[in-house]
């Protein structure tokens, strides 16, 4: 969810003075509602319900957390290719069962079902190609494996406020993990576009001409070359600037110790401190 989500779900969960949604939990655990969940933390007066489910194991409580989220509508497309790439490898964990076993793989009461099935299956639901939700399944590695690297980059490749290549974000679960941490940091650079292939073409036959003609031409056609304003930047500090309320407000509501911690709380008013004196001279420099 994005701050703005966040914010309008919490107001609207005060005003009804309850949690209209249940919490749903397998063994103790969330699967729907950690957003939800979070708001409970700081509103512990809040009337809500929990909902249990059953699953047979913790590949069949994935399928069913990325089914459910991908019914959601507000998702980014990076969302979709990833709950995608998720429910995929899930499912052939869940209904594939061990396939170097030839017992297992041979059993007529329970067969194994293969990951064409399974891809093609996913494939018709999600009205997708098969091969985009093989993409998918390197996708949702490599964002999980960067992740790990650097925590933060999930939400930011997730959200769009990164858009780094589909290949770019796989390869970095194939990288070795001392690897990983610079991968990542490339994925946040922007992106540079490709230079457009000229085209050959045949040499003209020459052409006789004098002096006084080729400086005329020349004056034509010497423009002074422009350089980047700071208008041209200021998309840049907009995004930088939104993203860091995000990741803020989605860590305070997750890590809510962070406040009540003395020791948290001093450190994240240091950090604060030292981060509006910056502000305020950046303020200073735009009077």
């Amino acid at each position: 969810m994005t701050f703005e989500e966040l914010n309008l779900l919490e107001t609207n969960i005060l005003e009804e003075g309850r949690i209209l949604n249940p919490l749903i939990v397998w063994n103790g655990l969330i699967v729907d509602g950690h957003n939800r969940f979070a708001i409970l933390k700081n509103h512990p007066e809040i009337k809500y319900t929990v909902l249990e489910k059953e699953f047979a194991n913790r590949y069949e409580a994935i399928v069913w957390i990325c089914r459910n989220q991908l019914g959601r509508r507000n998702l980014t497309p990076q969302q979709v290719k990833y709950l995608i790439g998720q429910r995929y490898e899930a499912e052939k964990q869940a209904h594939g069962g061990n396939r170097k076993s030839p017992d297992k793989s041979t059993d007529k009461i329970c067969p194994l079902i293969s990951s064409h099935q399974t891809r093609a299956a996913i494939a018709q639901e999600a009205k997708v190609s098969e091969g985009f939700v093989q993409n998918a399944a390197g996708y949702a590695k490599g964002v999980d494996a960067a992740e790990e690297a650097s925590p933060g980059i999930k939400q930011e490749i997730l959200s769009g406020s990164i858009k780094p290549t589909e290949q770019a974000v796989a390869a970095i679960a194939k990288a070795p993990e001392e690897e990983r941490p610079a991968l990542v940091a490339e994925l946040r650079k922007p992106q540079k576009k490709k230079k457009a292939e000229k085209e050959t073409a045949e040499l003209p036959a020459p052409v006789k001409i004098d002096n006084q003609q080729l400086l005329e031409i020349a004056a034509s056609r010497y423009h002074a070359k422009q350089l980047a304003t700071g208008s041209d930047m200021l998309c840049e500090i907009e995004a930088a600037a939104d993203s860091l309320k995000e990741r803020w407000e989605q860590t305070f509501q997750y890590y809510p110790d962070l406040f009540t911690d003395p020791g948290n709380r001093a450190a994240v008013g240091k950090i604060v401190h030292d981060l509006m004196n910056y502000l305020k001279e950046m303020e200073e420099r735009t009077e």
